[in-house]
């Protein structure tokens, strides 16, 4: 499975063919803060328990042949998202550290820097 990086990701979707990005975290959440043109399916309570009906029942909304970008809190339930999306055949990646990352990285915190640096260096 795999995962995208917050400067990955901005890049990406300033390109020609951006990716689609699912938020999968609960309303409130999104509407507090998002990844700009991100779409919200607050399913992240059911997958977390081991439900993916509802996820299931949404994915017709997602644009088939298109890369879709799992997003969560953190990154880790963003994964069962993107499990679901693959069996179902899509190109599907975990932005990863979800939008605490990418907060982390919008507001260049010391925290995110130290992170990926750490990250970088281990193998």
């Amino acid at each position: 499975m795999s995962k995208i990086s917050p400067p990955e990701l901005e890049a990406r979707l300033e390109g020609e063919d951006p990716p689609y990005v699912l938020d999968i975290r609960p309303r409130a959440g999104y509407q507090r803060e998002h990844v700009p043109g991100s779409h919200n399916v607050p399913v992240y309570g059911d997958l977390r328990s081991g439900d993916d009906a509802d996820l299931r029942a949404a994915i017709e909304d997602v644009p088939n042949g298109k890369e879709v970008v799992t997003v969560c809190k953190a990154g880790i339930v963003a994964r069962k998202a993107t499990a679901v999306l693959e069996e179902e055949g899509y190109e599907a990646t975990t932005l990863a550290g979800g939008m605490r990352r990418w907060r982390g990285y919008q507001n260049g915190s010391l925290g995110y820097r130290i992170r990926s640096a750490l990250t970088g260096l281990l193998p």
